[in-house]
């Protein structure tokens, strides 16, 4: 079993920013993704952005390109996304998810989640 639990959620003003962390546990994989994704009240979970925990390497939503920046900590073992430039439509349930293999922006690929952390963009 793998344990995720996110925070650093909150309200903040369009153009601000803030720093979601995820903390994981549990067993680890050979190879496996962690990837961020978020959900606005009324619409369906989104890709946001993934690390390939080995390599470090990584991939956004073009969204949130030159915004967000995913990235990882293998001492903490922790995952990061650092969002910068917000705008209200970044509102949204944020969501940590792991995968074991290569990294997929299909929510059904992920077996393992954390229970969301809100992030509010608003004046």
């Amino acid at each position: 079993q793998v344990q995720l639990v996110e925070s650093g959620g909150g309200l903040v003003q369009p153009g601000g920013s803030l720093r979601l962390s995820c903390a994981v546990s549990g067993r680890t994989f050979t190879t496996y993704h962690m990837t961020w994704f978020r959900q606005a009240p009324g619409k369906e979970r989104e890709f946001v952005a993934t690390i390939d925990w080995n390599s470090g390497s990584t991939f956004s939503a073009d969204s949130v390109k030159g915004r967000f920046t995913i990235s990882r900590d293998n001492s903490k073992n922790t995952v990061s996304l650092q969002m910068n430039a917000l705008k209200p439509e970044d509102t949204a349930v944020y969501y940590c998810a792991a995968r074991d293999g290569g990294w997929s922006p299909a929510t059904y690929e992920y077996a393992y989640w954390g229970q969301g952390t809100q992030v509010t963009v608003s004046s």
